[in-house]
């Protein structure tokens, strides 16, 4: 069990794109549970790795009696509808990394966004107004992950990860749906975990800080985010392989208010934490080992921030 779990863990710092949610509506890049559990760690041998990832974000809302900002926009009674792909690829180098491996990876997301809001106010010269939806698709923000590292001892593992977030998804400072944010994000990330080789238990924790620029064209400062993620699990032989169940827990609350000339609402600080189940497989694939993880994390709390229910679908294989 111990040398399954060492084979499969992997790097899955997603490049889920944050759709129309920006700190600017309370969230930035990094999305709650895209990395939770043992399949998110960095890579602990050397070689490539294949991921894709799956999220559906279901039914957000936003309380109607504030306003939230969308570029140059405000709006109301807003519903979100949002899915993304995101296929990455990674490369651990065959070398010693101060006694750990260390890698490098790049994800590019993929997004379809869907936002309704019954009233909408701008400063333009044409105000959008009641019952309006706004859509989109394409590529989103890519991620860059030039740093990561991994160190083992015995049943313990510990992360040392960089990403950034370019803007590479197309954003308007007139539109509800964009599928990225216009700003740079960089995240120093670490977790640790313990996956027991005697009982197949996992503890894993996964915590990061993210730090925007400026979105220049909405004259906007999103705040910097603090965000922690974990996972408790217990994993047992099944079908050649390992079945793993238990549950994830996030939270995240936004350090620093926003600012600009842009942030009509003042400081707009988000605070969001949940809590769900989520189960995962492993199993060999000829010398390669595949790992399939899946969770339903919805909002239990949100504050200037939409309200919904995360779905992943996190595939991975180990070459």
């Amino acid at each position: 069990m111990k040398q399954t779990f060492l084979v499969c863990i992997i790097t899955c710092a997603m490049a889920l794109v944050s759709t129309v949610r920006a700190e600017q509506s309370g969230v930035g890049h990094y999305m709650s549970g895209q990395q939770s559990d043992f399949s998110t760690l960095a890579p602990s041998a050397p070689g490539f790795y294949f991921a894709n990832f799956y999220l559906n974000y279901n039914d957000g809302t936003f309380d109607a009696s504030k306003g939230m900002p969308f570029g140059r926009l405000l709006a109301a009674n807003v519903t979100l509808n949002s899915e993304a792909d995101v296929p990455a690829m990674l490369y651990a180098y065959p070398l010693d990394f101060l006694g750990g491996t260390l890698s490098s990876g790049i994800f590019v997301p993929f997004a379809w966004v869907d936002v309704k809001a019954t009233a909408t106010f701008n400063n333009a010269r044409k105000p959008l107004t009641t019952g309006v939806e706004d859509s989109a698709s394409g590529l989103g923000d890519i991620e860059l992950s030039p740093v990561m590292a991994s160190w083992t001892n015995g049943d313990f593992h510990f992360n040392g990860m960089f990403n950034v977030w370019a803007p590479s998804g197309s954003y308007s400072t007139t539109s509800l749906a964009n599928t990225g944010l216009g700003y740079w994000t960089f995240e120093p990330m670490v977790a640790a975990s313990w996956i027991s080789s005697k009982f197949g238990t996992e503890v894993t924790v996964f915590s990061a800080l993210d730090f925007n620029t400026e979105n220049t064209d909405a004259n906007y400062q999103s705040g910097d985010i603090f965000h922690v993620d974990g996972t408790v699990a217990q994993h047992l032989p099944l079908f050649g392989g390992l079945v793993g169940a238990g549950a994830t827990a996030f939270y995240l609350q936004q350090i620093t208010g926003d600012s600009g000339s842009g942030a009509k609402l003042g400081s707009f600080e988000a605070q969001s934490y949940g809590v769900g189940p989520t189960i995962s497989y492993v199993h060999p694939v000829g010398k390669s080992t595949l790992v399939f993880d899946g969770s339903w994390l919805p909002q239990l709390h949100s504050e200037n921030t939409t309200k919904g229910d995360y779905f992943w679908a996190k595939v991975s294989l180990v070459f």
